[in-house]
């Protein structure tokens, strides 16, 4: 299992990359990681893919959400500094679940508003799709865009859309990133 623990102090702040896939969250989120000198949670979802080596089904939104929070509840365990970045979180499983079975659990629901981030960077689908052995296909990239939007403001959740390049999606981000400490400390780039 790939995990990188991040350094992230009791009341740190929590930065979540999420969006439709092939936008750029694991870059940026790598990047993002190295630039403020934390490390960032992977994105559970990618390695499970990987490992039951099938089409997921509806029956895997369970395992998928249980992993996610061990993968974060881990990191957290392990942190000292005051910032934790994400490579999805629950947000995105209910949106995947609903998305492709029509259905989430609730308590995944429940988990997602529970663990809600402190700011999420909402990947547009403005980047070149590549394929890979666990993406579906770029078709639905625009509708789950849509639907990562709309989730994310039903969950009060605060977001900014990171858009372009890898390089203005990085200045974005960093923006973003540095903004949410303006009631505490902020995080310096």
């Amino acid at each position: 299992m790939r995990e990188r623990a991040a350094r992230l102090a009791p009341l740190g702040k929590r930065v979540c990359l999420i969006g439709p896939e092939c936008t750029g969250k694991t870059t940026l989120a790598e990047r993002l990681a190295d630039h403020f000198g934390v490390t960032w949670v992977a994105e559970f979802a990618r390695e499970y893919a990987q490992q039951v080596g099938r089409l997921l089904t509806a029956d895997d939104t369970e395992p998928i959400a249980r992993g996610q929070m061990a993968l974060e509840n881990a990191a957290r365990q392990l942190t000292t500094g005051n910032l934790l970045i994400l490579d999805t979180d629950l947000i995105s499983t209910v949106v995947y679940a609903t998305h492709y079975y029509s259905t989430c659990p609730e308590w995944i629901e429940t988990e997602a508003r529970a663990r809600k981030s402190d700011l999420y960077l909402l990947t547009d689908v403005d980047v070149p799709w590549t394929i890979d052995d666990v993406r579906d296909s770029a078709a639905p990239r625009e509708t789950l865009h849509r639907l990562f939007a709309t989730t994310l403001a039903t969950f009060g959740a605060d977001f900014v859309a990171i858009r372009g390049d890898r390089e203005t999606q990085f200045a974005a981000a960093v923006a973003a990133i540095a903004s949410i400490g303006k009631g505490g400390q902020a995080f310096d780039s």
